[in-house]
This record gives C-alpha cells, structure tokens and sequence, in this order.
C-alpha cells in the first residue's frame, strides 16, 4: 500500500503545531499502524529528519497509551479497539490519513501526538481507591457478592483510561472515565467506605482540570475501545447526588 499522512506535529506544549504532509509505500495490510508509524519513523532518520513523537507501551490494547485521532475518528475506523489493534487493511491504497492527538484542555499535547494524560491520574487520586485492609489470599471470598454485580463491577473495571472518550466528546468532558471508576467501587461493598466522598471528590477534580460536562449524547459510549456503557453515568449521578444529601 502507498499512503499519504497527514501528521500534526508540534514541538512541545508552547509552540504552535502544524500538519506535516508524508509519503510512505510498500505498507503490508497485515501491519498494524503502529507499525506503518514505526516504518514512517525509520524513513524519517535514513533522512535526517525528526521522527514522529507517539505514545505506546503494550500493543496490545491494554494501556491505552496508543491514543491517536485518526481520520476524524478516536482510535481510527475500527469498533471497540485500540490504535495499536488498527490494521492497515482498513484502509486503501492511495488513502490520505489525518493523524491527530487528542483535542481536550484536559489533555495538553506534550509533543506531536503525545498529550499530557496525567489529568486522570489526578481524578483516581481524588477519589477512585478503597481504604479496606487486605491480608491473605481467602480475605477476596470473605463477602459474597452476587454475581451480577460483580459482572457489572468488571465490566466498568475495563476502562483502561486512554481518553477517546474525552476526545470523541465535543464538550471533552471525562465522565464516562469517572463514571467507571466510581461504578466499579460503588457496585461492591468493599466501596461502602468512601462513597460519601468519592463520587463528589472525583467529579470536582474533573471540573478543576478543565474538562466538559456531560450531554448524553453518546459519542464516548460509542467509541470507547472497551464499550463502557452509559448506564454507569447514570450510576455516578446517583452516587453524586446521595454524596450530596449526605453530611
């Protein structure tokens, strides 16, 4: 495949960044795009020229540090995956690709497509942990939970906090991130402890950061490589809301 990418690159959070126009061949449609970057990026330094700043660790969509805006799309034109889990097959051959890092005040853009994620570190901070001492290995069956709640406790659990939500949302707002983390506490009772505070800790340290307020319009649900549901956004009112009848 011959492909022409158009890659916005910015040196670092203070310099005003541009699209960059790139011409690569001979790209397998079995490579993923991580790959067609690393091929890009060789190119670049037989050129002497500066490669493409991109984040990436597992490739294997668990990290969710591969977070790229991909022709207009978070993660690019797949369902429920993972930029490293993008192949070039979905793609054509003689296709222009606008690659792009997440848009979001929450996210400032470190260098090209690298933004600044720290922002969800500070939300779990705030709120998204138990205090519950835990000894051996037979303390994890000392409370039943039923079994569909702890279904449901996982599924939130997936979130892996690579962003697209926010990125996908034109408010950027980071519910859908927070919703799953307070869902997946506030569904077992080993979360009891800090539900007072958590939701309403977490929500104000995503309001702090700069992040948008949710208008259900359902675009993070949509593409989110892990399909959180919103039902958990429903979930975090709730919990929002009863933190703030409470003392």
């Amino acid at each position: 495949m011959d492909l022409t990418l158009k890659i916005w690159r910015q040196a670092d959070r203070k310099a005003k960044g541009r699209f960059e126009i790139y011409s690569i061949k001979n790209i397998s449609p079995d490579s993923s795009f991580l790959e067609m970057l690393d091929v890009l990026n060789e190119q670049l330094v037989r050129d002497n020229a500066e490669p493409v700043a991109f984040d990436h660790d597992c490739r294997e969509g668990i990290c969710g540090m591969c977070s790229l805006f991909i022709n207009g799309r978070a993660h690019g034109p797949d369902e429920s995956i993972t930029t490293c889990q993008l192949h070039m097959r979905k793609f054509r051959d003689g296709d222009t690709i606008v690659i792009e890092p997440w848009r979001a005040c929450g996210f400032p853009v470190i260098k090209d497509l690298i933004v600044d994620r720290n922002a969800f570190d500070k939300i779990l901070q705030a709120g998204g942990f138990i205090s519950v001492n835990t000894n051996s290995v037979q303390d994890g069956n000392a409370i039943i939970i039923p079994k569909e709640k702890s279904d449901e406790a996982m599924d939130a659990a997936a979130c892996i906090g690579c962003g697209a939500c926010v990125a996908t949302c034109k408010n950027s707002s980071a519910m859908l991130f927070v919703a799953s983390k307070v869902s997946q506490l506030a569904l077992l009772p080993q979360g009891k402890p800090e539900a007072v505070r958590r939701a309403k800790a977490m929500v104000a340290k995503m309001d702090e950061l700069g992040f948008g307020g949710c208008t259900n319009t359902g675009a993070c649900e949509v593409e989110c490589p892990k399909n959180i549901s919103l039902a958990h956004i429903a979930r975090l009112n709730r919990e929002f809301l009863l933190a703030n009848l409470k003392p």
